[in-house]
């Protein structure tokens, strides 16, 4: 905050938030400097994906939101300046040698001492229209498939068809899932946000949905966005139809005798960690693996929201919402089978052959200022429960 002040008066918005490209580059440099982040980054192959926070909390989380953000005077150099400093510090790395050769924004820069004018026009058309450019990738590693999936840029926010993906997304997801089905023994799906929640949470989701779009009147409509926002209800759940078409796409991937033997969706944001697993009649075994790791400190009451959350008063209390929002059951039901957890934690998910080890650490005091990393969960996925 000192070097901004420094730059310029913090008085005006965006206040203490970065507001252009060089100063995301110092939030790069000042999140990374922390010795087990650089540890951890120069030790593990990592791939990335962006979230909100890459370029604002709640990024895309609606139209009203997307039209008030419009309607500043500083929100288009932001989302700019995000765009292109995510482009050179995280989807750069994503790339494989083929594909950087190939990529045209990659080679107009490198031809000349100053790429900004390129990256910036690129970053523009990138938020003029989400879908000439996509964020989404994947990787084969041996009989193992990553689908990274990009849930913020690509959404679709209009309320009467409010999606997750924009047709183009959701068909590379499906083609990507299917192409050389039965070629891979495991299939890696990372969502920023998860697919599978605490069903409290769930519920609320796609009550907010409802009541957003409409369906119970503009009062409650105006109640809900402002719910929503508040809130952060904008997972996958409060995408019901793109809910829906991923649970659709998981189970015909999971049965058959093509079937991989597992199918996982990877993700964060939610402040904890935990494993989960539907109820389909699947042949693979499939999991949500949800890991919220670094410096994840949250208030008490926060802790106990979600555990109310997956307890079977929470899934009681969640009736209550579809039943005002009369949104019916969701399309499957699902169950927690590990946590949750809360704090420092990384989880690892090890892959051989046709079987899968997953393991959580999580963080420790150790002494006064010491911290060491604990095992507390290591279990056999591809073995039932």
């Amino acid at each position: 905050r000192k070097w901004l002040a420094a730059r310029r008066d913090l008085r005006e918005a965006p206040g203490a938030q970065v507001a252009d490209y060089e100063e995301y580059t110092r939030l790069y440099y000042e999140s990374w400097l922390d010795p087990e982040i650089r540890w951890l980054l120069s030790t593990v192959p990592s791939l990335h994906i962006f979230d909100d926070h890459d370029v604002i909390d709640d990024w895309n989380t609606s139209a009203a939101w997307l039209a008030e953000m419009r309607a500043t005077p500083w929100w288009q150099e932001r989302v700019l300046s995000g765009l292109m400093s995510y482009w050179v510090y995280q989807h750069l790395g994503n790339l494989s040698p083929a594909e950087l050769e190939a990529d045209a924004l990659y080679a107009a820069i490198r031809q000349t001492p100053d790429g900004t004018d390129a990256l910036r026009a690129f970053a523009s058309a990138a938020d003029a229209d989400p879908g000439t450019v996509r964020w989404s990738y994947r990787r084969d590693f041996g009989r193992t498939r990553l689908l990274m999936v990009d849930t913020r840029a690509a959404r679709v926010l209009a309320e009467d068809g409010r999606a997750m993906l924009d047709p183009a997304e959701r068909d590379w997801l499906r083609e990507n899932a299917l192409a050389g089905h039965g070629g891979y023994d495991h299939l890696l799906i990372g969502s920023s946000l998860p697919w599978l929640m605490p069903p409290l949470i769930h519920d609320a989701e796609t009550w907010n949905a409802a009541v957003c779009r409409g369906d119970r009147g503009p009062r409650w409509a105006r109640i809900g966005e402002n719910l929503r926002r508040r809130s952060d209800l904008e997972h996958w759940a409060a995408f019901p139809a793109s809910f829906a078409m991923l649970t659709d796409l998981i189970e015909e991937v999971a049965t058959g005798p093509r079937a991989p033997a597992t199918v996982a969706v990877l993700s964060g944001d939610v402040h904890h960690a935990y494993v989960a697993e539907p109820r389909i009649p699947s042949t693979a075994r499939v999991f949500q693996l949800t890991c919220s790791p670094v410096h994840n400190s949250i208030h008490t009451a926060v802790k106990w929201g979600f555990r109310l959350g997956w307890s079977r008063t929470g899934r009681w209390l969640g009736r209550g919402f579809t039943r005002h929002g009369r949104t019916g059951r969701p399309p499957l039901s699902w169950r927690r089978t590990a946590g949750p957890w809360f704090g420092n934690q990384l989880m690892t998910l090890t892959l051989s052959a046709r079987t899968a080890r997953l393991q959580l650490h999580q963080a420790r005091k150790k002494g006064r200022t010491g911290a060491e990393l604990e095992t507390v969960l290591d279990r056999e996925l591809t073995e039932p429960v």
